[in-house]
């Protein structure tokens, strides 16, 4: 059993502490970016063997209790031996629904949501992965979305296949963004109801709307383990301070992608949410060691210290 799944043995057996608190590297952004998700502000676009590279280094370190890519990605760390390095959970994405896609001239972002997957679990190599949700308030839209679900579990279940569970913000919706925290809590939870035990979700994955509603979601039945989605890249401090007030309205996962994979050092980013989770510093502490580590190494940050312990994120309070 790897670390992982020791974590989630504590949780589900309602024993686990802060030092079980679940980092996940989201490495899956070529299923919504194509090429262009291997760009690094002021770095230019990496190469696949470049990104491959950067994940295993990433692994070698061993602070992150998962790393999610895309099948792809997956069938290549494998044929690199990088799993027999740590005692980390590899998992895949299973879905790659259109509000994902952002790609370069595109505008789906700006359409609604359409369920899809790319990826067929049977000719996977992995059988861990990652399922999406976005509801947009509108039964046709969200029966589909349910109804492409109900068959992905149906499939998960004749293939061996454990999945965790992401619920996106409606992205294209008449509903208040002041209101999504209560809609995603109530659609969730309406959604689980109609499940046995043996096919839930290992764990939540779910934005970070308001303190509230987290709270609320976390307190509703600790059985279930939620984690919190990154979403862009903003300061170091945003980084930092999403991860510590998550934890505190109870969350017990953070799944970042460009947070991490746009920090300057991936590897130190790590290392100082790490150190956030363990609490061993505050957030704002820990954006001073990054920039303390950044200077050892001969590395120019993109902003100052002083500009990047700034909250420049409004769902963050102050």
């Amino acid at each position: 059993m790897n670390r992982f799944r020791q974590k989630l043995a504590r949780m589900s057996a309602q024993c686990d502490t802060r030092d079980d608190f679940i980092l996940v590297d989201a490495r899956d952004a070529d299923m919504a970016g194509g090429m262009s998700a291997f760009c690094r502000p002021g770095q230019g676009m990496m190469t696949k063997a470049e990104f491959l590279a950067d994940i295993q280094n990433v692994v070698s370190h061993d602070l992150v209790d998962m790393v999610l890519v895309s099948v792809s990605t997956h069938e290549d760390l494998l044929a690199s031996h990088v799993t027999t390095l740590r005692d980390i959970q590899l998992a895949v994405r299973a879905n790659d629904s259109s509000d994902l896609w952002r790609i370069r001239a595109g505008t789906y972002e700006s359409q609604k949501s359409l369920p899809f997957r790319t990826a067929t679990l049977d000719q996977a190599l992995c059988h861990f992965g990652l399922y999406s949700l976005t509801f947009n308030g509108e039964a046709s839209h969200d029966v589909m979305v349910l109804d492409q679900f109900r068959a992905f579990r149906r499939e998960a279940r004749e293939t061996g296949f454990e999945y965790f569970l992401e619920v996106f913000n409606p992205n294209q919706t008449d509903i208040d963004p002041g209101d999504f925290g209560d809609f995603l809590n109530d659609m969730i939870t309406r959604c689980l109801a109609g499940m046995r035990r043996d096919e839930m979700p290992h764990l939540l994955k779910i934005p970070f709307n308001t303190t509230e509603s987290l709270s609320s979601l976390c307190r509703f039945d600790p059985r279930i383990v939620i984690g919190i989605m990154g979403g862009g890249s903003g300061t170091t401090r945003d980084c930092l301070e999403l991860l510590g007030q998550a934890q505190q309205a109870g969350a017990r996962a953070a799944l970042f992608g460009r947070k991490i994979l746009h920090a300057e050092d991936p590897v130190l980013m790590l290392g100082m949410m790490r150190s956030v989770t363990d609490g061993v510093l505050t957030p704002a502490q820990a954006v001073e060691f990054y920039h303390q580590g950044l200077a050892e190494q001969g590395m120019t940050p993109r902003l100052c210290v002083r500009d990047d312990c700034e909250i420049t994120e409004s769902r963050l309070s102050t």
